[in-house]
């Protein structure tokens, strides 16, 4: 199973039972106002994405009581800008492309409830095909998944984005949900999860 619903995720995640899924790793919004700290600069690619509005606050306490409650694991991107509990590991994402002298993070922070010590993962951001403003690697998640999900694990991703959460449980074999309320950004996503596949078959196919 692997399927993207374009629905509102706090609504779906109300109508869960405890538990519904092994571990979710999510990406909200953060309410830092992302469309106009992103540099969209005259021949900057990020200039092209249409004006956001989606970042205007971070979500509700009822957000992360509903994940908390529907998920075992948990993994959330942007811990520096949410009140989260003390944790034991946190992720984090270098990019070594970002250096000192611009305004984007050389960092992203993801809180975690799991038992482990924290990890580090470096790595690129320059997919050919980036949809979204702030695109995580396909494999990022990966990386992510070869850790903290096994075979027969249910996936969550409440705001889905561009999809490389998505593509990135296709390619382990893992189910997953993913939801995404922007239709445009739902669209997008599938549209880049169907080439995936597409590309992943025909390889298959060769061999």
């Amino acid at each position: 199973m692997n399927i993207a619903y374009n629905a509102d995720c706090l609504a779906a995640m109300r109508e869960m039972p405890d538990n519904a899924f092994d571990l979710a790793v999510v990406d909200p919004p953060y309410g830092i106002n992302i469309n106009n700290n992103m540099g969209r600069r005259k021949g900057d690619k990020k200039s092209d994405y249409k004006k956001v509005t989606w970042d205007s606050a971070p979500p509700t306490d009822e957000y992360f009581k509903e994940l908390f409650r529907v998920a075992d694991k948990v993994i959330i991107w942007g811990a520096n800008y949410f009140s989260l509990p003390p944790a034991k590991c946190f992720l984090v994402w270098r990019k070594p492309q970002i250096s000192e002298v611009v305004s984007f993070s050389m960092l992203e922070y993801a809180w975690t409830n799991i038992d482990d010590t924290s990890k580090e993962w470096i790595g690129m951001s320059n997919e050919s095909d980036r949809i979204h403003p702030t695109q995580k690697p396909v494999a990022l998640y990966r990386w992510i998944f070869q850790r903290y999900a096994k075979q027969g694990d249910k996936i969550l991703d409440t705001h889905l984005g561009s999809g490389s959460s998505r593509i990135a449980a296709y390619d382990m074999g893992l189910d997953f949900v993913g939801y995404e309320i922007d239709k445009e950004y739902f669209d997008k996503q599938e549209e880049r999860f169907a080439r995936h596949t597409a590309q992943t078959s025909l390889f298959i196919d060769e061999f």
